[in-house]
């Protein structure tokens, strides 16, 4: 599986995302329990990546699988993280719209690039930190509403509410990629294996976390396991699926690419969201939101891009060779 095809993949379903997520509202709010649905999205992982980790070990040379604990004690902790992500992004979504969230999404890098230089020591160029407060301009820009001659009750295009969990959402996001990626490519284990263990741990934390709702709510609408599918439509069960073969594609990403494919994954799936948008939902797209997408786009390509492509450096040329004296040391 090459690269390009799976970061085209990546953006598919990416800007989907939102988009589904939407659609499976009624009047503004889900018929279903959203806390089901990244339940699910783990279950499919966990079968998808125990497939192919048996097809694997069918073949000649069986995978390479680390089973000490020093190692599998870590898998629990992304776990966790992309728990409460799935849970907030969720939440999100009833606050903004798809454009906007995927627009918010993009803090991340703003984040990642905080959390790299933090946790895993990754000096930064000063071109890459003016990309990140250029990305920050962009996102805030784009949320900025014209009031032409009317006056303006707020600022921005939706309420604070959608804001900060926008904002808990990237920060979530970025701590489990990073970590993530610091698992995968820590040693030279099955990539089907290290899912097989991190989805295994996403599976019990998130059916940990229905069983604490039913707790919680007093068991009014009965166990977990008997409304699990209460309210689901098509659309909902599209939405388990995209969840689940976008974690799955960015694991892959993790393992054997770099950040660099999902960010421009990541950017393309910004302009496809908000044309989808416009014919879904009656979107109107505002000038500024134009100008947010564009200048996230260019301080995206300005982080991750290679130096060469930004700068024109000038061409070295040697000098002719009369002004060359040779000069005889005794």
């Amino acid at each position: 599986m090459h690269w390009y095809f799976v970061a085209a993949l990546l953006t598919l379903l990416t800007s989907s995302q939102g988009i589904l997520t939407t659609l499976s509202q009624s009047n503004g709010r889900y018929k279903y329990d959203y806390a089901t649905i990244p339940f699910l999205a783990e279950i499919f992982k966990l079968l998808v990546s125990s497939f192919f980790l048996w097809k694997e070990s069918q073949s000649s040379s069986p995978p390479r699988m680390t089973t000490e604990w020093k190692s599998v004690r870590l898998f629990p902790i992304p776990s966790i993280i992309y728990l409460v992500h799935n849970n907030v992004q969720f939440a999100t979504l009833t606050y903004v719209d798809p454009s906007t969230y995927q627009i918010m999404g993009n803090l991340k890098i703003v984040t990642t690039g905080i959390l790299f230089r933090l946790f895993l020591k990754r000096k930064l160029s000063n071109l890459q930190w003016m990309a990140i407060v250029l990305l920050a301009v962009g996102t805030t820009t784009s949320q900025v509403k014209g009031c032409g001659e009317k006056s303006c009750d707020s600022l921005f295009s939706a309420p604070i509410q959608g804001y900060l969990l926008g904002l808990l959402s990237a920060c979530l996001s970025a701590l489990a990629g990073v970590y993530t990626e610091y698992l995968m490519k820590k040693n030279n284990d099955s990539l089907y294996w290290q899912n097989l263990q991190l989805y295994t741990c996403g599976s019990i934390f998130n059916m940990a976390w229905l069983i604490f709702g039913d707790f919680k709510g007093g068991f009014e609408n009965g166990p977990w396991w008997q409304r699990l599918f209460n309210g689901y439509s098509v659309t909902t069960w599209m939405v388990v699926l995209n969840l689940g073969s976008t974690g799955l594609l960015v694991s892959w990403l993790m393992k054997y690419a770099d950040n660099i494919v999902k960010v421009y994954s990541t950017s393309m799936a910004l302009l496809l969201t908000m044309v989808i948008s416009i014919y879904l939902f009656n979107f109107k797209p505002t000038i500024q939101l134009f100008l947010g997408i564009i200048i996230c786009m260019i301080s995206l390509h300005m982080y991750f891009a290679p130096v060469h492509m930004l700068v024109d450096l000038p061409a070295t040329s040697k000098g002719p060779s009369g002004s060359l004296t040779e000069i005889s040391v005794r």
